[in-house]
């Protein structure tokens, strides 16, 4: 059975009741044919993910995921089954936040120890030929200049198959581990990000080499031509750089622009910058508004609506029928650490649920006095609770949390899974999902057997290969042969080194915009 439909059912922490009387039916191109649903396989390099005390379930791999081997078999299956991408999430520092202790997350392996993501990706791209890597970076902490040249790098190096997901970050812990005291605040980072990103994919990505600059004229010793390779001299609010990009053209230049968060700033970002925005909820009508909103925003800002694609977190738990389905959930749970579900929840949300008694009834008023010391977002966190929970304290959500952390998840055989997916597929205007795991690497070698069959069948996978095989992850996300850039309507695409006007784009103090007008 699905997990929608018992005690299990996982509807995230912060979900709002109730479904659209009559949803509307998306899914499907203007000529009536269906389009092909995009599939992430979503995980970390590191132990505890989403689902904290796996590491010691026997079939879970997660504590092999400091050697390459682990990640090789990954990349080649996604590979094989025609996956669109490794999405790679990552976090700075530890989660303190529970008992105002980071022991709790520590002793059960939640999201600890971590690895650095971009390590990997050269291994995975060796073996591989179509599937994109995508991977987590802070625009609150790297310095622009240096985290251009990384991505630029792995670009060439994989091909064009690099995906960047854009974070701003929410951990003041993270913050503190960089140095910071705390981090700034919400809306002022998404302000900060929006110059980083105005300073790598306009000036460093796009604008400082021309398409043609290298000319390898072995006759007359020049690998580039200099009159081609334009200096960047950025002085903005936050970052200053001057210096030409350190690399030649890569496949994309721009690598594709993941982004999540659906917050006002957060979505307006997205709807600016992203191709790709990764949504959390559980209910498919709501999300829906929000995609709608969103897409919006960005024709508000020029670009095309339909340009941008929606990924859903979703975490299935599949076998050959939905008895045996649910007997593998039962198998995970004993293996699960709620100590370690508690430590991610209180990580993530800021809110230590130690102050509660550990059988304490959740209040369900916002008005609660017990609620007083929280902010209001996370009083309604606290007070919403799953669809089939009477009972909610802090002993049943870090059980809860520890089966997928606040995503949805589902349990059932492919043929179950395929109709959920259908569900946000058809009603929520999603472009793909970003496919969650309990057991490592068990998830995604469960969807190639059970799930991937059955939307063949239904005709979301297309034919199930790469539209374009050995293509740029641009190409692939989008169906598109040659279009390997920023597509025209992108922000991005105005900074292009052939079109590029300096002496109109200036960042920074009137004093220094002549040096700037020369340079550039």
């Amino acid at each position: 059975m699905s997990s929608a439909d018992s005690p299990a059912a996982n509807t995230p922490l912060n979900v709002l009741q109730g479904t659209a009387a009559t949803p509307q039916k998306y899914g499907y191109k203007p000529d009536g044919s269906k389009k092909r649903i995009l599939l992430n396989a979503f995980d970390m390099n590191g132990i505890g993910h989403i689902s904290a005390g796996q590491w010691r379930n026997p079939v879970d791999k997660s504590q092999t995921k400091n050697r390459l081997d682990y990640w090789i078999h990954l990349a080649k299956l996604l590979d094989r089954n025609g996956f669109n991408a490794l999405f790679l999430a990552d976090n700075f520092g530890s989660h303190d936040v529970y008992t105002g202790s980071h022991a709790p997350a520590i002793r059960a392996g939640s999201q600890w120890p971590l690895y650095d993501p971009f390590v990997i990706v050269c291994a995975m791209a060796a073996v591989t030929k179509s599937v994109a890597f995508g991977i987590t970076a802070c625009t609150t902490f790297e310095p622009p200049f240096i985290l251009a040249k990384r991505f630029s790098t792995l670009d060439h190096v994989t091909n064009g198959r690099i995906a960047w997901n854009v974070v701003t970050s929410w951990s003041d812990n993270a913050a503190r581990a960089m140095g910071m005291e705390k981090l700034p605040e919400h809306d002022l980072r998404y302000e900060i990000a929006d110059e980083y990103l105005s300073l790598m994919y306009n000036r460093l990505w796009e604008g400082s080499w021309a398409d043609d600059a290298v000319v390898k004229d072995t006759a007359n010793g020049i690998f580039a031509d200099p009159s081609k390779v334009r200096k960047i001299v950025h002085h903005g609010q936050f970052f200053k750089s001057e210096s030409a990009h350190q690399v030649d053209p890569s496949p994309q230049r721009t690598p594709v622009i993941f982004q999540a968060g659906m917050s006002p700033a957060g979505a307006k970002f997205g709807a600016k910058h992203a191709e790709c925005i990764f949504m959390g909820g559980m209910n498919p009508a709501i999300v829906a508004g929000k995609i709608a909103k969103t897409r919006e925003l960005a024709k508000e800002q020029g670009r095309d609506p339909d340009g941008i694609k929606f990924f859903i977190q979703f975490t299935p738990i599949i076998a050959a029928t939905d008895e045996e389905a649910q007997a593998k959930l039962e198998h995970h749970r004993q293996h699960a650490i709620p100590e370690g579900g508690l430590a991610l929840f209180a990580g993530i949300s800021g809110i230590d649920v130690s102050q509660f008694g550990l059988d304490e009834e959740f209040p369900t008023d916002l008005n609660d006095p017990r609620l007083e010391r929280f902010a209001p977002g996370q009083r309604e966190r606290l007070v919403a609770r799953p669809r089939g929970y009477t009972s909610w304290t802090p002993r049943i959500l870090g059980q809860y949390q520890t089966i997928g952390g606040s995503g949805n998840f589902y349990v059932g055989s492919g043929k179950t899974i395929a109709d959920r997916i259908e569900e946000w597929i058809t009603q929520a205007d999603v472009d793909g999902f970003n496919i969650g795991h309990v057991a490592v690497p068990q998830a995604w070698e469960d969807v190639v057997e059970f799930l991937l069959p059955e939307l063949k069948k239904r005709g979301w996978l297309g034919d199930g290969g790469y539209p374009v095989p050995g293509g740029t992850a641009r190409e692939n996300l989008n169906g598109k042969a040659g279009a390997s850039r920023l597509d025209d309507s992108h922000p991005g695409s105005s900074f292009k080194f052939e079109v590029w006007d300096a002496t109109k784009d200036y960042i920074g103090r009137e004093e220094e915009k002549e040096d700037y007008v020369k340079a550039a």
